[in-house]
């Protein structure tokens, strides 16, 4: 985890008051997949006429009810869409020609700080899934604990790196697997009743995620087995997903616990030779080829040019799978969007290499992040499919239509240090030192930071460690007598109440009283939040638009106080953001950007009708891999 931070003074009264904005980032990394029983094919004959309901491996092949059965399955994240759109979503998911969804359970969004369980709104999970059986699909339960999915800190909450003492995550650590114990026994009670066998749509659950790309504690992942088995029972398929590499696969697999391991491997990469390896850590026939994450597109880092594949090349590969009846889950059938501060973040060369990721998680997927379907990937990609499909395909969708709103006017509001004035006491932690956001009790947002000094007369110099990592210097002396400010600015979780957090009042509160009547004011550096309203005349007139903020620094956007996501246009890619219809309403809608660097000169932003990923530092913003 890293934080980034910002410096900001000012002088009052011959003291220097030195602030910092924290911002919380975190890693990401990718997952792991299924598991079995054995049984003869006159076994499954025999179960078929008793209908009982069985999902299992045997002969190296899948088998429902009896039946052999191949996934064609593809990602599709509840956590990324919003839950007026989860059907949507999945109806084009249908028409792509699916029959699963592979789906991660993300720790921080159902239990963001501890006890706080959220199992509604978008962390309705189970309405999810149901929802998914209604639509005819099977799942693929992906719960971690640890995710990766480009996701804020792979899922994991992030009061985990304030437990005392620290946690070794991802380990046969005692203490972090009593955590995980304690979540696992929350989460998979709930889900329980609608696995395959009990009823539901899930066939398989994951355990963990390409660990073998991370480390090799067996412990831990036995461990991981035996909890699941607890909950679940022994006859739903486990498994493990790691790299299509004897070295991933040796340190990732699960030997000896009936676990199923599954490979992913590069889009072009010769997929038999690797089917052919991953016999190799599967008992004998149990091992049904299957690609767990098949690469549509790939994923964009802020700064970059925005990852493009060919939609030819992209279906080529695919029917390498399905022409000798392999399974394959695409990743991502839909990409979404990562609202909030739930983006996540990698590391390239070395842990010092930040690589934080877009608010968009459109992942050039065949359903686009906006959930259009209008494009030579899904097309090339639904042909493939259809060709080993029984079933006729139901018809492709109409995209959904997008509106234009035109320029709104913002003001300035108020000024981030006008929060230091209408902090509440439960919002302000005092200490000898600086200590973390994640200490301080908050998962997102920021953190304000202020310390009081005696001003000399000569210029002062200060040092610190990115983030306040250690101890801060002024003239050599050690800085003590900390307030950390709390702005989380984010509630996610609950829809119906998703309020803009400052010091316990919501935005309209903060702004009443403060409104800065002198235009030239408005124009400054210093963070601030303008604030702009705009007026949809009627009902059939909301729709899917984007956000523009052509002109702005760096900073965050909510609409009708749900935090968008961050937008960065001076860095790109992205130039825009993407706002689905449930978020706005007929009549008054209001627009609140939260601006850290230098705001747009005309104080105006734009509602536009399509994407646009053409902001950046270089003259060609499209990368094709």
């Amino acid at each position: 985890m890293k934080n980034k931070g910002r410096f900001f003074f000012s002088t009052i009264n011959s003291t220097l008051i030195f602030s910092l904005l924290a911002f919380l980032a975190l890693f990401a990394f990718v997952a792991p997949l299924p598991s079995l029983s054995s049984h003869s094919p006159s076994h499954h004959r025999h179960r078929k006429k008793l209908n009982i309901r069985k999902f299992e491996i045997a002969d190296d092949k899948f088998w429902k009810d009896g039946e052999p059965f191949r996934i064609i399955g593809g990602d599709l994240h509840y956590f990324r869409v919003l839950p007026e759109y989860w059907e949507d979503r999945l109806l084009r998911a249908k028409a792509l020609g699916l029959n699963t969804i592979q789906t991660y359970v993300p720790w921080n969004l159902h239990e963001p700080s501890p006890g706080d369980l959220k199992f509604n709104g978008i962390a309705d999970i189970v309405s999810f899934l149901k929802l998914c059986q209604k639509l005819g699909f099977f799942v693929m339960l992906r719960p971690g604990p640890y995710i990766c999915a480009e996701w804020d800190l792979g899922g994991f909450p992030a009061w985990l790196l304030a437990t005392e003492p620290t946690l070794r995550l991802r380990s046969s650590d005692p203490m972090y697997l009593e955590l995980v114990d304690k979540w696992w026994g929350i989460l998979l009670p709930v889900v329980a009743p609608l696995l395959y066998g009990n009823g539901g749509p899930i066939i398989m659950v994951q355990i963990e995620n390409e660990y073998g790309s991370y480390a090799d504690d067996k412990a831990y992942l036995h461990h991981l087995v035996k909890l699941a088995r607890r909950h679940l029972g022994d006859d739903i398929i486990l498994y493990t997903t790691d790299g299509g590499t004897r070295v991933t696969l040796k340190k990732g697999t699960i030997l000896g616990d009936n676990v199923y391991s599954a490979v992913d491997f590069t889009t072009g990469d010769q997929p038999w030779p690797i089917f052919k390896l991953q016999k190799e850590f599967n008992a004998p026939g149990k091992s049904p080829p299957l690609s767990s994450e098949f690469y549509t597109g790939w994923l964009t880092h802020w700064g970059e040019k925005l990852a493009k594949t060919d939609a030819d090349f992209t279906a080529a590969e695919l029917e390498k799978i399905l022409l000798r009846n392999g399974s394959v889950v695409l990743y991502m059938a839909h990409g979404g969007t990562n609202f909030g501060f739930y983006n996540g973040a990698n590391t390239g060369s070395d842990d010092s290499d930040y690589k934080p990721d877009l608010t968009s998680y459109d992942y050039d997927a065949p359903i686009r992040e906006t959930g259009d379907v209008d494009n030579a990937k899904f097309r090339a990609i639904r042909k493939v499919i259809e060709k080993y499909t029984v079933a006729s395909l139901p018809p492709i969708p109409a995209n959904n239509e997008k509106a234009g709103y035109g320029f709104v006017k913002l003001e300035k509001t108020s000024k981030l240090f006008d929060i230091i004035g209408i902090q509440d006491d439960a919002n302000v932690v005092e200490s000898v030192n600086p200590i973390s956001m994640e200490s301080v009790g908050q998962m997102h947002g920021f953190l304000l930071y202020i310390s009081e000094f005696s001003k000399r007369d000569s210029a002062s110099t200060l040092s610190i460690s990115k983030g306040i990592l250690s101890p801060v210097y002024v003239d050599g002396r050690v800085l003590h007598n900390w307030k950390m400010f709390s702005i989380p600015l984010h509630n996610l979780n609950d829809q119906s109440s998703s309020i803009i957090q400052l010091a316990g009042n919501d935005l309209s509160t903060v702004h009443a009283g403060k409104r800065m009547q002198d235009q030239s004011k408005n124009i400054s550096n210093e963070p601030a939040f303008y604030t702009g309203s705009f007026t949809i005349n009627s009902a059939n007139q909301v729709k899917d638009t984007f956000l523009s903020v052509d002109g702005w620094g760096k900073g965050l956007a909510f609409i009708n106080n749900f935090n968008l996501g961050r937008y960065w246009p001076t860095f790109g890619p992205q130039c825009n953001l993407y706002v689905p219809a449930p978020l706005l309403r007929h009549g008054s809608n209001t627009v609140v950007l939260f601006e850290l660097d230098s705001p747009n000169t005309d104080l105006a932003v734009r509602f536009v009708q399509h994407e646009d990923f053409s902001c950046s530092q270089t003259s060609s913003n499209i990368l094709e891999i």
